[in-house]
């Protein structure tokens, strides 16, 4: 008897590379590695969208739509190139206007994608709809997808099989078409018995014709056990990638699952072991000078109670490096748990981990619920639809006197849609003032990437990768150059490899630096007066204040970027402005002077 056909996506060059490196991985670093998958069998990959759409243009001075470009042109007319998009979000920071949302489909059907997998953290239907009618209409493949995960302990009411049968049935009753179903575990944290349960009764009622797939993560070490669940349940298809950007944080490794399925009925998409094992030594070789974060190689059992997507994990980290603050990172995971379980039980997934990561974060750094992370604020008041079960409403409350906004039932894209900066007519204006080209392709990436997308326009992007030859040595990581601040002071410090000097010269702070090191922290500034100090590494993002200014305490001065969330610097007491001792976009570190006040 023939074995059943097993449909295989390679999410190396997506997920792979958004699990391990944050995204942060050049194009011509790994085509090669392409053209080795196309030669191995590969047909399907996961080539673009989520989180691996912007990171090209805040980190590698790189245009996604380029990537996609060159990544078809070496794999040819035929192959299925997939992408991941977040309903209402698509690939933007935000929910987008209907006409973004529009403009997205039309330049990721332009630019070679076959396939869009499109998910909503919050498993709300209505946020799926309109996304997936401007999918079809402009002639790409839409796979719908229920999200799942498990919850921490003592936590019920949502993410059981009922709940993912009744998010299935919202799904065909509200006519939405698609072309295949994906149960996207992003975390990993669902455990084999649930997702053979729930994969068994989406069969049943889907019936046989309707292509079905799970996708998870090694994060939390069942992976392998999940998708033999998934394929006994009557799955058509999962997600691997290759080492090394398998296992740990991403999805297990091609050659593992074809080991774990020795003997079995089921065909990996006639996969080839020694073709296979030429890819992964080509990609091996393309990525042998990147830093692999140790966190990404490594299978968590403390996941499950704090639910963190491997695609989300080592992005954080990376940003926790750069902040210098890394050794915080358990406490953070730690924290999440609370979040989780106040906030009304989104999935994990972006961009909801990373609201339930940056109120973790908040709360680790400034004492439980004293800030509210704007965007999980804006989800417990229903900005971003409906969550699975109503969030605590004492954090209900606290959102919305911490945002100043109410409550709302209103659907997000009607929202969206009235504001001016969602709109394809304020980015044109922008790139007009700006004298940049008014192409559809700009116009996305501004509206999709806001200041930092103009900045990329502009040739003004940074590069931030971590690379270099021996690159696992410790005096490999600490060579470059870093800018440290001293009493309020930013100097240029340029550290050479092994016996190499060490070059130390004044310097003025430019956005995107790094800091490297803390501040000490002093009682009183150089201007006299009480000095406000930074409470977090992080960037200045908005100056609201000037000297001279009279204040009452509690008011905003300014407001720092720190791990994707707004942070407050305010007043603490009432008077009067003498000193602002940064400038936007100035990097700042944790109790660096900000101002002062008399």
């Amino acid at each position: 008897m023939a074995k059943k056909y097993i449909d295989v996506m390679d999410t190396t060059f997506r997920d792979g590379f958004q699990s391990v490196f944050g995204g942060r991985v050049l194009m011509d670093d790994f085509f090669p590695a392409v053209e080795a998958a196309k030669n191995a069998g590969i047909t399907h990959f996961e080539f673009g969208g989520g989180a691996r759409f912007q990171s090209l243009y805040f980190y590698l001075q790189e245009d996604a739509f380029a990537m996609m470009d060159g990544f078809r042109e070496i794999v040819g007319p035929d192959v299925n190139l997939q992408v991941l998009s977040r309903g209402i979000n698509t690939v933007m920071l935000d929910t987008g206007s209907r006409e973004m949302i529009d403009l997205f489909a039309k330049m990721f059907k332009k630019h070679g994608t076959t396939t869009v997998r499109n998910f909503d953290a919050l498993n709300d239907v209505n946020n799926l709809a309109f996304s997936s009618e401007m999918i079809k209409k402009h002639g790409m493949n839409h796979e719908v997808v229920v999200t799942m995960m498990d919850l921490p302990p003592g936590c019920t009411g949502a993410h059981d099989v009922a709940f993912y049968e009744k998010t299935l049935r919202n799904i065909l009753d509200s006519g939405i078409a698609f072309d295949s179903v994906c149960f996207k575990d992003a975390s990993g944290t669902a455990n084999p018995h649930k997702v053979y349960d729930t994969i068994d009764m989406a069969r049943k009622l889907l019936g046989e014709s309707v292509h079905l797939r799970l996708h998870t993560h090694e994060t939390a070490g069942v992976s392998v056990a999940s998708y033999l669940a998934a394929l006994e349940a009557g799955a058509n298809g999962i997600d691997m990638a290759a080492s090394p950007v398998s296992g740990g944080t991403s999805q297990p490794d091609i050659l593992t699952m074809l080991h774990a399925t020795k003997g079995s009925n089921y065909n990996l998409g006639d996969l080839q072991l020694d073709k296979i094992l030429k890819y992964e030594e080509r990609l091996k070789e393309c990525l042998s000078e990147y830093m692999i974060p140790p966190e990404a190689t490594q299978v968590s059992p403390l996941i499950p109670f704090s639910p963190m997507p491997g695609g989300a994990l080592t992005a954080n980290t990376q940003m926790m490096r750069d902040a210098g603050d890394l050794e915080k990172f358990d406490q953070v995971i730690a924290a999440m748990k609370e979040v989780v379980e106040r906030g009304g039980y989104g999935t994990s997934v972006t961009p909801v981990s990373q609201f339930y990561w940056q109120q973790a974060y908040a709360n680790v750094m400034f004492g439980p619920w004293k800030q509210i992370a704007p965007g999980y604020g804006r989800m417990v008041l229903g900005y971003f639809g409906k969550t699975p079960v109503e969030a605590d409403k004492e954090i209900i409350a606290l959102a919305s006197e911490k945002l100043k906004l109410q409550p709302t039932t209103e659907n997000p894209l009607d929202i969206s849609d009235r504001d001016e900066k969602k709109s394809i007519a304020y980015w044109t204006k922008v790139l007009e003032d700006e004298g940049l080209e008014v192409s559809e392709e700009n116009i996305f990436i501004a509206g999709a990437c806001d200041l930092k997308g103009i900045a990329f326009l502009k040739g003004e992007a940074p590069l931030m990768i971590r690379k270099g030859k021996n690159n696992n040595k410790e005096e490999a990581e600490m060579a470059g150059n870093y800018t440290v601040v001293v009493d309020g002071k930013q100097y240029s410090v340029q550290v050479a490899e092994g016996e190499g000097d060490i070059q130390i010269t004044p310097t003025a702070m430019k956005a995107n630096t790094v800091v490297q090191t803390t501040a000490p922290k002093a009682s009183v500034s150089s201007a006299g007066g009480t000095p406000v100090h930074s409470q977090t590494p992080g960037n200045v993002w908005k100056i609201t204040k000037n000297v001279g200014d009279t204040v009452a305490e509690g008011d905003v001065i300014m407001i720092l970027e720190a791990m994707k969330m707004e942070i407050d610097i305010v007043a603490p007491k009432a008077g009067k402005i003498v000193s602002i001792d940064v400038n936007v976009n100035d990097a700042v570190s944790d109790a660096q002077l900000l101002a002062t006040l008399a």
